[in-house]
Formats: structure tokens, C-alpha cells, sequence
């Protein structure tokens, strides 16, 4: 299944540097809807409209701060960037979850919209792109204005379809995620992850989306997913370079889960580099490490090649996987 690669330009990056200071801004901004997500802005003083602003969407239910280190080496590598917590987690939490009216439709169509539009306000004419994280990537293709996204990166990107999950792991997660999740939600009204260790609290309409056993995307969103304008899925307008990175050890990111969701980016020009520990010296990296500091001279340099330059450096770790 090896494909050979083309050759292609090696990254340009510079070592990630301990700040004296926090380079972080934090900011408020209002959804469509009025709803206020919070977050956080990397920016260099000088504009340049050659430069790109990196916004990451998180996986679900991951607060933006576990990201940071990421935006730090982004930042130290000549980007400006964009993180930010959807509503109900972290940054973007209210006094209460009870109640409150959020579904993983709503967290692309309404709460990355509104980063998108930010992106374009507060960096006029600049490139964005976006690196999308677990459920990330899928938000990434939900918002109305995806068009305007030049380079996408996606890690372990998928929307949970448990048929999808790694054979060994995949009754487990199938009790833990569809079974006792959504239970337990059933009984608090939003589900208590951090009390249980399992991520942070959680919107009901998040829990309901992600437990749902359907294939299809669309079938399974409690909040709106059709395009207003075109009355399609919005997927579609994406036209992004889009690199889908997948581990092999990565239970959610199987090979049929990342080619799953690719399916919907129909306008875009897709590569999938698959990754095994072992490619890069590793026993382990699973589906929450990519972003962690000690992979930073390894996989991060990955991600950064497709950000500067659209395509793989040569000495790329990791495999494409062909597309059928």
C-alpha cells in the first residue's frame, strides 16, 4: 500500500522558545447567535499580509489550553493564531450546563464561524487556515464560510462512529461512549466528565450527537448542518489543502474512521499520512499526544511543512495511504 512521494521542500522551523511572558491575548466573541466564545490570540506586532493565521479547533471536550504549546511553536514559526473553547467548555463555559442548547453542529456552524470571522476581521487580507483535532477537523467543514480556508491539517479526525473503532478496543468504547456516557447525561443533564476523569463536562446535545450510532453525519447532529444558502452540507465549500494525519495506535482514528469524514471533503485535495509509533521512535502516541511538547521535533514539523508550504517534506515519517 506504499505510495512513493514526491519530493518536496523540507519545513522551515525554528526551535520553540521558553516566552518571558505569556504572547496570548485572551478575547470574547459573540457567536451569530449572541452566544460569547472565549479564546485565546497569538499575534506578531507587525501585520503582514503574507503571513497566515492558524486558528485550531479542539477535539471534543478538550479546553483550549491543551493546545498551547502548539500555538507557541506555531507562533515561534512565523504564524499567527486562533484557539478558542466552544460553548459549554472552558473559556466558553456558562455558570451552568443544565439546559443549555449545544450540539457538535453548533460548535462548527455557529462557534468556528464565528472564528472564522474574527480570523478575517482582526488579520484583514492574511491567509487561514485551520488544524482540527479529533471532532475538530469535522468542525472545520461545518461552517458556513469554510470557503475562505487556504490549508487544512487534521489529527485523528473523525465523528465517532463506533463500527469504526480499532476491533480490540471497540466494545469498550462502545460501552463507555454510547452506553454509559449518554446514561449518565440522562441523569445530571450534562455530562460530568471531569468528576469522572473522562475529559471535560459536557454539553447534553454534544453527548447525544456522539453517541448516536448512524454512519452518516447528518443523521445523527441534533443542530443544523445544511448549509443555508446552498442547502447542501456545507463539507463541500471547503477547498482547502487538506492533510489528514492518522496513528496507528489511535483507537477513534482508524484508517475507516479518517476516510469516513474525508468523504465529505469533496472539494478538496486530500492526502492522508498514517503514522506508526514506531516511525518516529515512539511505543506510543494514541489519539491525544500529537499535541504534547515531546512531539515537538517529531510530528509537529509535519503540520508545519503543510502550513507553509501545501505538501509533505521529503523525510516525512509515516505512509500515504491511498485513496479508493
Amino acid at each position: 500500500m506504499n505510495v512513493q512521494d514526491t519530493p518536496s521542500r523540507a519545513p522551515t522551523q525554528i526551535e520553540l522558545p521558553m516566552p518571558a511572558a505569556p504572547l496570548k491575548e485572551p478575547f470574547k466573541e459573540p457567536a451569530a447567535d449572541g452566544f460569547p466564545i472565549g479564546g485565546f490570540t497569538w499575534r506578531h506586532a507587525a501585520a503582514d499580509a503574507s503571513r497566515a493565521v492558524v486558528i485550531i479547533n479542539a477535539a471534543t471536550s478538550v479546553r483550549c489550553r491543551h493546545y498551547s504549546r502548539f500555538a507557541d511553536y506555531l507562533f515561534a514559526n512565523g504564524f499567527d493564531v486562533i484557539t478558542y473553547d466552544y460553548r459549554g467548555i472552558g473559556e466558553s463555559r456558562p455558570a451552568s450546563l443544565k439546559g443549555l442548547q449545544a450540539s457538535w453542529s453548533d460548535w462548527g456552524a455557529l462557534d468556528f464561524e464565528a472564528m472564522l470571522k474574527r480570523a478575517q476581521r482582526e488579520f484583514p487580507g492574511q491567509p487561514i487556515d485551520v488544524v482540527g483535532h479529533s471532532f475538530g477537523g469535522c468542525g472545520a467543514g461545518l461552517a458556513d464560510s469554510g470557503h475562505v480556508i487556504r490549508r487544512l491539517v487534521t489529527v485523528g479526525a473523525q465523528f465517532a462512529y463506533w463500527r469504526d473503532y480499532a476491533p480490540a478496543h471497540r466494545w469498550r468504547m462502545l460501552a463507555k461512549w454510547h452506553v454509559l456516557m449518554p446514561l449518565i447525561t440522562l441523569l445530571w443533564g450534562y455530562f460530568p466528565g471531569k468528576r469522572l476523569g473522562w475529559l471535560e463536562d459536557t454539553p447534553a446535545g454534544v453527548v447525544r450527537d456522539w453517541s448516536l450510532s448512524t454512519a452518516r453525519y447528518e443523521k445523527r447532529s441534533s443542530g443544523r448542518v445544511i448549509h443555508a444558502r446552498t442547502g447542501q452540507l456545507p463539507f463541500a465549500a471547503v477547498t482547502a489543502q487538506t492533510l489528514a494525519i492518522s496513528l496507528s495506535d489511535d483507537p477513534y482514528g482508524t484508517i475507516p474512521a479518517i476516510e469516513r469524514l474525508l468523504g465529505y471533503f469533496t472539494s478538496s485535495t486530500n492526502t492522508h499520512l498514517r503514522i506508526a509509533p514506531e516511525d518516529i521512535g515512539e511505543q506510543e502516541v494514541g489519539h491525544f499526544a500529537f499535541f504534547r511538547s515531546p512531539y515537538q521535533a517529531t510530528l509537529w514539523p509535519i503540520a508545519l511543512s503543510w502550513l507553509q508550504h501545501g505538501e509533505l517534506a521529503p523525510d516525512h515519517p509515516g505512509r500515504r495511504v491511498p485513496r479508493s
